[in-house]
């Protein structure tokens, strides 16, 4: 079966489209900031970074090394390796110089706290 979908996909054509999704990520918010889990088995910290551009952009880089087989040979090789970069367009701009990140158990949880001016404000009507 293997065989079939990578000869019908021309061999590599799901594999890009797997990677163009990597990492699997969550990205939710609550009132104060958003938060945004990665899941990054296999990757070191060095081998990550993050960047927020202009408040309302995160970049996720990083480099995963191909394992070494000494005195052996590949039958099977299904976990991909190599550079990936994903970046998300946030749906509020965050305070870049507050965000902060945690990288535990394969998955990276990055926290980015709101800019005030993007927080929700409750607006008291008066009666006149």
């Amino acid at each position: 079966m293997d065989r079939f979908f990578e000869r019908f996909a021309g061999g590599g054509a799901l594999r890009r489209f797997a990677q163009a999704a990597f990492p699997a990520l969550n990205l939710w918010e609550d009132s104060d900031r958003l938060c945004v889990e990665a899941e990054l088995p296999g990757f070191e910290l060095d081998d990550l970074e993050i960047v927020v551009t202009g408040g309302k952009r995160l970049t996720l880089k990083g480099t995963r090394k191909q394992a070494a087989v000494t005195g052996g040979v590949w039958h099977r090789q299904e976990r991909n390796f190599g550079s990936f970069e994903r970046t998300l367009e946030l749906p509020h701009d965050v305070d870049a110089e507050r965000v902060s990140a945690e990288f535990k158990l394969g998955v990276l949880t990055i926290t980015l706290p709101k800019r005030e001016e993007s927080k929700p404000r409750r607006i008291a009507v008066k009666i006149s």
